[in-house]
């Protein structure tokens, strides 16, 4: 049975730099790389890829010398202040290394705002021929399946997508069978990693656990093979999954231990 291919979250090892980050999926052996082009919060920094056109052709050329594909960028927060316009220099770095995909996050408590933000950039990544995935996140506006199922569908945008990522799926409470009556062609791609089967109580433990916390896939107690066959069959998986056990090791190292855990835990599954 052959496995689905993988691709390697920029939060898996968020202080690469991207072209450290694409030596890493290539030596750990991922069909995809994710890159993180847009900070999530202004209190967050990226490595300045999209003012930096000579960075964007050394990127592409990395790309095409590694075999490594763009999978999705990251990482839209659609906040009060998000004005769309000034993220349109992003999606074209996107469509430029080839990204088929654009993360998305509803951090806005106006449901108005936050649901004709999410229409203009699905509608600018359209004109790229990109998706948009809306990922939920517990600690966040759209925080729940239904929500994030809301908006996608209400927007009626064509390239409306839904994000599924295991941590937060399960921390949601969702379970699997409620992915019996979504649409397939609204799930391209989904976010794996594993954790304890009982989440952190504060939003600020499920903040650290999101981002520092996670296990490989097969480490934990999520159960993962339910949530796997409730998806569509084949779609690349992003591994995303930053570990401070793995931190401090180099990236070409992290990536190979992810990699294999992964492709480990993914056998089990085929027998």
């Amino acid at each position: 049975m052959k496995h689905p291919e993988l691709s390697l979250h920029h939060l898996t090892m968020l202080a690469a730099h991207p072209l450290a980050l694409i030596d890493a999926a290539a030596a750990g052996g991922f069909e995809y790389c994710g890159l993180r082009l847009v900070a999530p919060m202004a209190t967050d920094t990226v490595v300045d890829v999209v003012g930096n056109p000579a960075l964007v052709r050394e990127i592409d050329a990395r790309l095409r010398a590694t075999g490594v594909r763009l999978l999705d960028i990251e990482a839209i927060w659609l906040q009060p202040g998000t004005e769309v316009a000034q993220l349109v220099p992003a999606l074209e770095v996107g469509k430029r290394l080839g990204a088929r995909h654009v993360l998305a996050v509803g951090f806005d408590t106006d449901l108005a705002r936050l649901f004709d933000n999410f229409c203009r950039l699905c509608e600018a990544a359209a004109r790229l021929e990109m998706t948009v995935g809306m990922e939920f996140i517990t600690y966040c506006s759209i925080g729940t399946l239904a929500q994030a199922r809301w908006l996608v569908e209400r927007s009626r945008q064509p390239n409306a997508r839904l994000l599924i990522d295991a941590l937060q799926f399960f921390r949601s409470g969702a379970a699997p069978d409620e992915l019996a009556s979504v649409d397939p062609a609204l799930l391209p791609y989904m976010q794996l990693c594993d954790g304890p089967r009982i989440g952190p109580a504060s939003v600020d433990e499920r903040r650290r656990e999101a981002r520092t916390a996670r296990l490989l896939p097969g480490e934990g107690e999520l159960p993962l093979a339910e949530l796997l066959r409730a998806l569509p069959p084949g779609i690349p998986l992003s591994v995303e999954a930053p570990t401070l056990h793995l931190a401090g090791l180099p990236f070409d190292e992290q990536a190979r231990t992810v990699g294999e855990t992964t492709r480990r835990f993914l056998a089990t599954l085929s027998h």
